[in-house]
């Protein structure tokens, strides 16, 4: 009886660890994370995330913050390649592989590490011709796939309502202050990557074209200046299937939501991207390290916050501060808020099941 009651036990011990592990295994495909090293191996900590944890996905940059160099992922085309290649053929389920290639000053495949420059939105907006605009889509488009990358954070949908906005207007990011031409341009260039298979991600929802402020360095309050307008483009786009993915952007807005930023409003996202615009792809957060959130939430209370108000994918860009164990922080993070009963396992399998039914669509696998 005694040696039954035993084996009973270790049953229940073993069937429990391997519920967590695969857990644990669905809550990675909800982190897109950024890390160090042009180059990887098995003993890269990147790659025990990768193996251990079913990482989502993984975003490069050319230039590290904290460090104040230029010396992060990016050094050359070759070297890009072969680190992609490198980080793709460890993982079971394809990985999203992400950079910001927007044009102009937004941009992380620069010509001096071997790719083809870009013009800035701004410059493409103001001449307004579509031939123009696809034969610059095509070029980022071709910089990615030459090395890899299957995920681009652009177009920026932003409408540019204040020229000196020092984040977005300041860096000629936006198309126009004209929503109809924000709205042409990114039309040409979503019909251009979804022909190419290449993941665009719009942003900044639900607007930051109006803000006055960074969302890098602290809260930005757009409570005086957002406008319906700024909206538009996303609908209309939406609304013709040709956003896959959006990423909300940490602005405050009392008229929307008197509590919390966009990206981890449940009003804002849930409420009004997915209800009332009908978006049912797959949501990214901005990245999460950024101050106009670490200012204000604990690192527990953002996660909690951003699963709740319907973010699919958590970006932590860990760049404007680094962390090695990120992607076990937030992993565990998550699995101790799932035991708790503050997330329920229902939002982590939604999200995992709405981003492995994409993988497998674009991917083929």
């Amino acid at each position: 009886m005694r040696r039954k009651f035993v084996s009973g036990f270790v049953f229940i011990i073993l069937f429990n660890l391997i519920f967590s592990l695969e857990l644990k295994k669905e809550i990675g495909q909800l982190l897109i994370v950024g890390f160090r090293g042009f180059e990887v191996s098995d003993n890269s900590e990147i790659i025990k995330d990768i193996e251990n944890y079913n990482l989502g996905g993984l975003v490069l940059f050319d230039y590290d913050v904290v460090l104040k160099k230029y010396e992060r992922n990016i050094r050359n085309k070759k070297q890009v390649k072969r680190l992609i290649r490198s980080l793709k053929s460890y993982s079971e389920i394809p990985l999203f592989v992400a950079v910001d290639l927007e044009g102009g000053l937004v941009n992380r495949l620069k010509k001096r590490y071997g790719f083809s420059d870009i013009p800035s939105q701004e410059y493409v907006g103001v001449l307004n011709s579509e031939k123009y605009a696809g034969q610059v889509v095509k070029r980022i488009i071709k910089n990615l796939k030459s090395v890899g990358f299957n995920m681009n954070f652009s177009p920026v949908l932003d409408i540019n309502l204040n020229p000196d906005n020092p984040i977005i207007g300041k860096l000629g990011r936006s198309f126009s202050s004209n929503r109809r031409i924000v709205y042409k341009m990114a039309r040409i260039y979503l019909s251009e990557y979804k022909k190419n298979k290449i993941i665009s991600v719009v942003k900044h929802f639900p607007g930051h074209g109006s803000s006055h402020n960074d969302s890098h360095k602290g809260v930005v309050d757009v409570s005086d200046y957002w406008k319906e307008i700024e909206l538009l483009p996303y609908k209309k786009l939406i609304s013709e299937k040709l956003v896959d993915f959006v990423m909300t952007a940490h602005i405050y807005n009392k008229y929307l939501d008197d509590k919390f930023p966009a990206s981890l409003s449940k009003k804002i996202i849930t409420g009004i991207l997915k209800n009332k615009l009908g978006f049912n792809g797959v949501v990214v957060s901005d990245d999460l390290n950024m101050k106009a959130i670490t200012n204000e939430f604990s690192l527990k209370r953002t996660i909690e916050l951003a699963l709740k108000a319907g973010n699919d994918i958590l970006l932590f860009g860990n760049n404007l501060n680094y962390d090695e164990k990120l992607v076990d922080k937030v992993v565990n993070i998550v699995f101790e808020l799932i035991k708790q009963g503050r997330i329920k396992k229902s939002r982590i399998h939604s999200s995992y099941d709405k981003i492995i039914r994409f993988k497998r669509k674009i991917f083929n696998y």
